[in-house]
């Protein structure tokens, strides 16, 4: 649908991000690890023995001994391993890239550990989900969108009125708010799921995560954080009409520049 650019929404509670560059290194490090250095055997048999295999986590089948690397009393884990692999450049940069726009400031709504239990939560949700849907699966279940998707229902509930800069169609850079861009983002989410539930993509996770991630941010976000924020965030360059802003702030709508922040 497009691509995330930036929100020009700054941090406030935090001084950097540092769980969600963690993950967006993490991912990165697992990229070159085994699709180019082929660790594990290489993307294809690292799918097989690190991702989540619906038929596996609910017992239909069992991995072939030379795939075993997680042990099957602790194949839950791989609902975690699975969210650190990715296909090709291309499926990693997609996920990265939604991760680098949106989950800095989630993470700043709720902390550095809270952020870190959000996306994990997110993350098993996802594989979860996916397997209860396809529970006799073969495929292993691979790659950060269910993640991705919980911060970015989280980010909805946090800011909905932030403007987003994006390419629509990988092409025309387009800004509008959030609640138009990535309520339609979610919405396709369903409709595919409806559509196409058993296709190569794995919109049940993506549900998962956006199930997840909107729960979650009702009870992790910092004490005093609210949900809808209605904060207009002007660039410090922008000239304003006095009169307007203090229209705006006599009907409770808090504006500040990124310069007093």
């Amino acid at each position: 649908m497009f691509i995330p650019l930036h929100d020009g929404k700054p941090v406030t509670h935090v001084d950097f991000q540092y769980v969600t560059g963690g993950i967006i290194a993490l991912n990165v490090l697992a990229y070159v690890l085994v699709n180019i250095f082929g660790l594990f055997g290489g993307m294809e048999d690292a799918a097989v023995s690190l991702g989540h295999v619906p038929s596996v986590a609910t017992d239909l089948r069992v991995l072939p001994e030379n795939y075993v690397i997680v042990p099957h009393e602790f194949y839950g884990l791989t609902a975690v391993t699975s969210a650190f692999l990715h296909v090709d450049f291309w499926h990693l940069a997609g996920n990265m890239i939604f991760l680098y726009v949106f989950a800095d400031n989630v993470e700043d709504a709720m902390g550095h550990a809270r952020f870190a239990l959000f996306y994990l939560a997110c993350i098993v949700a996802a594989a979860w989900m996916h397997v209860f849907f396809l529970p006799q699966s073969d495929a292993p279940l691979i790659g950060a969108s269910g993640g991705a998707a919980g911060v970015v229902a989280a980010y909805l509930m946090l800011h909905p009125r932030v403007k987003l800069w994006v390419l629509f169609l990988a092409r025309i850079p387009v800004r509008l708010r959030a609640y138009w861009l990535l309520g339609a983002w979610i919405a396709y989410q369903f409709l595919m799921f409806i559509r196409d539930p058993l296709g190569e993509i794995a919109w049940a996770a993506h549900i998962g995560g956006i199930v997840a991630g909107a729960l979650l941010v009702l009870v992790l976000r910092r004490k005093g954080v609210p949900l809808f924020d209605r904060q207009i965030v002007l660039p410090k360059a922008v000239d304003v009409d006095p009169e307007r802003l203090e229209r705006a702030r006599a009907h409770g709508i808090p504006i500040v520049r990124k310069n007093e922040q």
